[in-house]
């Protein structure tokens, strides 16, 4: 079971329960799980650390996708590990590829107690200075914003560690992006990592912290924590845990400026209200002028992107180091909302600019693959036809 907010009053929503395969993958594990996981092997205390230490450099190192590839350790342990255990990351069932460039690959991860295979999406961007991996931490999304596609998608469950971590690999893998293959250490394609993709990651606050803190080991993935940003709708309880616990860049998806919009735009808005976030973003454990928190502010056409709403949003963040992340909406099937005029925009960001705060306006990338932000969706989520016709009219119109 998990909560929901929708309503303003906690609601229990039946979610699957995950069922690990026959043979659990290593991906995932700390060092201490991973000696653990040794230990009931067989393998000798006094031998763990060392196993510990080849299994980290090859899985998040090297890239290794099986024991045979792991060629400093010895034949009869390879075996033994092959028995038990494997380095499995989630599958990739599709990629697409925008005309920009973006990649989207659909992944299949392992299912429940009934056999059902479950699916998420995860968006690698490449752009001149930097290559960004947004990620997703959950089986479709429990917070039902209403101008989100990933919204429309019920909660599933929740993913593992293992399957968080998984996405990064799985894109270093099919950029040929680890040591020793195409891309020389140092040169990497996927710089940043964005906790931005299906799902609420502060609602699977543990695996979150445990696979970004694989990704930012110094051993291992190697992402600098300054390049990992967490987005969140506004789970304020554990908005002070990220910052003391995973200590990453922090995003918040705040949309509107007026509780009563809010209420309808992020439903969790009627749990924690705009005061109560800021007053925690105020609070965030090692925000500054050079860790600045990102507010998303996604541009409504006649919802919210007045002066007004420009002028109540720079007040709003008087006192918190900040920049505000202006992104023109993505729209998807069946969505009441337009993106606002190009005008519209540009007067919402010089205010705001003026006002002390930079305000870049994202630019929309992979749109004609649902690639965009806010249209992450899993393909077990069938459209309709009335979707899949406006899903033609967007890509003739684009």
């Amino acid at each position: 079971m998990t909560m929901t907010e929708a309503s303003g009053v906690l609601e229990k929503t039946a979610i699957e329960t995950y069922v690990p395969p026959a043979k659990p993958s290593l991906v995932g594990l700390s060092r201490e799980e991973l000696a653990e996981r040794l230990g009931e092997i067989g393998v000798a205390e006094r031998q763990r650390k060392m196993r510990v230490q080849q299994l980290w450099h090859w899985m998040y190192v090297r890239g290794a996708q099986t024991f045979a590839d792991m060629t400093n350790v010895s034949k009869d342990m390879r075996a033994e590990l092959e028995q038990h255990f494997t380095v499995d990351r989630p599958e990739v069932v599709a990629e697409q590829i925008s005309n920009d460039g973006t990649r989207k690959w659909l992944l299949r991860l392992p299912g429940d107690s009934a056999g059902r295979a479950h699916e998420v999406e995860c968006v690698y961007i490449p752009e001149t200075d930097r290559g960004t991996l947004c990620v997703s931490s959950q089986v479709g999304c429990t917070l039902n914003c209403s101008f989100c596609h990933t919204g429309t998608q019920r909660l599933v469950r929740n993913l593992t560690a293992g399957e968080i971590a998984g996405q990064v690999m799985v894109a270093r893998d099919r950029l040929g992006d680890w040591i020793d293959r195409e891309t020389p250490n140092g040169n990497r394609l996927v710089t940043n990592v964005v906790m931005m993709g299906m799902g609420e990651p502060l609602y699977n606050f543990d695996a979150v912290r445990d696979a970004l803190l694989i990704v930012s080991d110094n051993e291992g993935i190697g992402i600098s924590r300054r390049r990992i940003t967490l987005s969140t709708s506004g789970v304020v309880p554990n908005i002070a845990r990220t910052g003391d616990e995973i200590g990453v860049m922090l995003a918040i998806s705040l949309h509107a400026v007026r509780d009563e919009l809010r209420n309808e735009l992020v439903p969790l808005n009627k749990k924690y209200p705009i005061k109560e976030l800021l007053d925690a973003c105020r609070a965030y454990p090692g925000s500054s002028n050079s860790r600045r928190i990102t507010f998303e502010y996604v541009m409504l056409k006649g919802v919210n992107d007045s002066l007004d709403d420009a002028k109540l949003l720079v007040k709003l963040l008087k006192g918190i180091p900040a920049k505000i992340n202006l992104i023109p909406f993505n729209p998807w099937p069946g969505t009441k909302y337009e993106c606002s005029d190009w005008d519209q925009i540009e007067k919402f960001s010089e205010y705001v600019f003026n006002a002390g705060y930079s305000s870049p306006v994202r630019t929309p990338r992979g749109r004609d693959i649902l690639a965009a932000c806010g249209q992450l969706k899993s393909e077990t989520e069938k459209l309709s036809a009335r979707e899949r016709q406006a899903l033609r009219a967007m890509a003739m119109t684009d």
